[in-house]
């Protein structure tokens, strides 16, 4: 089927066009995550709030703590798509 590899295409270009076009369309802002939201809305409910424990490890910067997130987010992708493709190959075997 070659029609496949368009649609594949076609997938690609629509998720990369997904990722750019808000970093166009939306100017100087800052994409932070709802970690830091969060303590904003705790620290005006509650400013006598103290965290029940500090981290074990302390990322060197932000670009580290966003590497690991994303690995874990790639780890956890790659182990559901290995389960779907073991079932589909189960069942296509059967």
């Amino acid at each position: 089927m070659e029609t496949t590899g368009w649609n594949n295409w076609v997938l690609v270009l629509g998720v990369v066009v997904l990722a750019i076009v808000p970093l166009l369309i939306v100017r100087d802002s800052e994409f932070g995550g709802a970690d830091g939201e969060a303590e904003a809305v705790i620290g005006e409910v509650n400013p006598d709030y103290e965290p029940w424990f500090e981290p074990l490890i302390e990322p060197p910067g932000g670009e580290t703590e966003s590497l690991l997130f994303v690995s874990q987010g790639a780890i956890g992708a790659g182990i559901i798509g290995f389960v779907i493709g073991r079932y589909k190959g189960r069942s296509e075997r059967d």
